[in-house]
């Protein structure tokens, strides 16, 4: 049996946070939560084989999901990064290298 993919959400508003990581899990993921840059970072560093982060691109604390997705790339260069905004959209050279954007 192949191993379920690990996804790290990352979303300051609850109702989404819980609505993707339910989502995901309902696919068969293995999901992780983070409501900021600061957890997320957190949940990295004791999960260090997540294969994606799924991250919000405007929240509170340290940095935002574009400064998270740097420093993901660059911390984690295996993990894909999927960055997400209803609100903004970061130009293509605003993200890391490999990045995804879906509005």
């Amino acid at each position: 049996m192949p191993a379920k993919l690990s996804v790290l959400v990352v979303e300051d508003e609850a109702l989404l946070l819980f609505s993707v990581a339910d989502e995901l899990r309902d696919e068969g993921f293995d999901v992780f939560e983070a409501r900021n840059a600061d957890e997320a970072l957190k949940v990295m560093r004791e999960n260090p084989n997540l294969d994606v982060m799924f991250t919000d691109v405007d929240m509170p604390g340290s940095m935002d999901g574009i400064g998270l997705s740097h420093a993901v790339r660059t911390y984690y260069p295996p993990v894909q990064i999927i960055v997400t905004s209803g609100k903004t959209r970061p130009l293509e050279r605003e993200l890391p290298q490999g990045a995804l954007f879906f509005s």
